[in-house]
């Protein structure tokens, strides 16, 4: 299917996507038995914290909602808001009890109500509690360490983890950095993040061999801030940061197949503007619109897309006569090649780099009893490596050049590396 490509501009090597997958369990089955260190008492000390500022906000809500409620009953906190408080319901989604309630609907209407930012900030404060600060300490072992386990998605090829899911930790944001800088190196080691940049947009930059993305990513431009000048019709330099978040929205977005309403809900803005941001998009990045066109097409007469390592994605409702089924296989037939490649550059990286720290460990065993570095986490398109505080600098440079030049892309492949006493510090 993708012959072509690497004739042209493309070098990988000679491994299938079935082998990456069978060479990589046993480097995730080490990160499980390695584990990280958790600072149980700077957990305890951020619990505190959240705890107070949650009992406040809740307080605070009760007092102007003038009554007493469960905050956290969607169907109370429906009726505080739209039958007592009567805020506009138009465009908001609807459940089996009434006007829906979950964030995304609430943020849509944020500006029409004091308690409406109170409620989602104390929401997000109760499931930093429930989810992290209150669970992972009783989850630590006897070193302090805590140890998730790993999974490979058979469908989309993606790296999951489990009991307890280290990949919804806050990255940015109020309390992400807080909840990151809880885990720690172990004294005389450093931690290394090292995090792949915008890979699934430099895949499909490639896969669909778009002129004007490979020239953007070979030139080291912002691809983000590219695309706003191009969709908004000014120049770069009057480019503002909300309209570089747009274009980050729209980037990916069309990665996933969405359309002019997904986008509308995304940004919170009317579905024309979408549509019309879409059509300008797909003027702007042609060869990602033949792309689009191609994988459906192919989808539809195959049955299957696959990634440039050979990893199927069956698609047995994309001549279904329900649109709702086409739709949704539409989408995983564009974004499929993409995604399932980038999780294979990741594996590949994880495969070579394990390899390359053992035989590195081996030359310096007789120099030191310190382990001389171990992968300990995967999040997404970032590894995460604890390595002796002597050593760190220079393995943090062996991580970022073993994952940057783990295949050859049309345009370079970028790694975004980190080193600190903890995993905020090393972000």
């Amino acid at each position: 299917m993708w012959a072509h490509l690497k004739d042209k501009s493309i070098i990988l090597p000679a491994i299938t996507a079935e082998e990456i997958s069978k060479q990589v369990e046993p480097v995730l089955r080490e990160m499980e038995k390695v584990g990280i260190k958790l600072d149980i008492d700077e957990l305890k000390r951020f619990e505190g914290d959240i705890e107070e500022k949650a009992n406040d906000l809740h307080n605070r809500i009760l007092k102007i909602a003038d009554c007493e409620i469960n905050i956290d009953s969607p169907i109370q906190l429906a009726d505080l808001l739209f039958k007592k408080f009567k805020l506009p319901t138009e465009g908001l989604k609807k459940t089996k009890t009434g006007i829906s309630t979950a964030a995304g609907e609430l943020g849509k209407i944020a500006d029409k109500h004091e308690i409406i930012k109170l409620i989602l900030e104390y929401r997000e404060l109760k499931k930093l509690l429930t989810t992290y600060l209150k669970p992972l300490p009783l989850l630590v072992d006897e070193d302090g360490r805590l140890h998730t386990h790993y999974g490979q998605d058979t469908s989309t090829g993606r790296l999951n983890s489990f009991e307890p899911n280290l990949q919804n930790i806050p990255i940015k944001g109020k309390w992400g950095p807080k909840i990151r800088g809880c885990f720690v190196a172990q004294d005389g080691y450093k931690l290394i993040s090292a995090d792949y940049s915008q890979i699934e947009l430099r895949v499909v930059a490639c896969l669909a061999e778009d002129k004007e993305m490979m020239e953007a990513f070979n030139s080291g431009k912002d691809i983000h801030a590219e695309t706003a000048a191009d969709v908004f019709d000014i120049p770069l330099a009057e480019v503002s940061k909300e309209q570089r978040r747009f274009a980050k929205t729209i980037n990916f977005g069309v990665l996933y197949g969405m359309s002019p309403y997904g986008l509308s809900q995304a940004l919170n803005i009317p579905q024309n503007d979408a549509a019309l941001y879409i059509a300008k998009y797909f003027d702007v990045y042609r060869g990602i619109k033949d792309y689009v066109n191609r994988m459906i097409d192919k989808a539809k007469t195959d049955g299957y897309v696959e990634t440039l390592f050979g990893a199927k994605r069956e698609l047995p409702n994309i001549n279904s006569n329900y649109r709702v089924a086409v739709d949704a296989d539409e989408r995983i037939a564009i974004n499929s090649p993409v995604q399932g490649t980038a999780a294979e550059i990741l594996k590949l990286a994880m495969i070579r780099l394990a390899d390359q720290l053992q035989v590195l460990g081996e030359k310096r065993k007789a120099k030191s009893e310190k382990p001389i570095a171990r992968l300990l986490l995967t999040v997404h398109d970032e590894l995460v490596v604890e390595a002796p505080e002597e050593d760190a600098e220079e393995i943090s440079k062996l991580v970022k050049e073993t994952m940057e030049n783990v295949v050859k892309l049309c345009v370079p492949i970028e790694v975004e590396v980190g080193v600190g006493k903890n995993w905020a510090e090393a972000k």
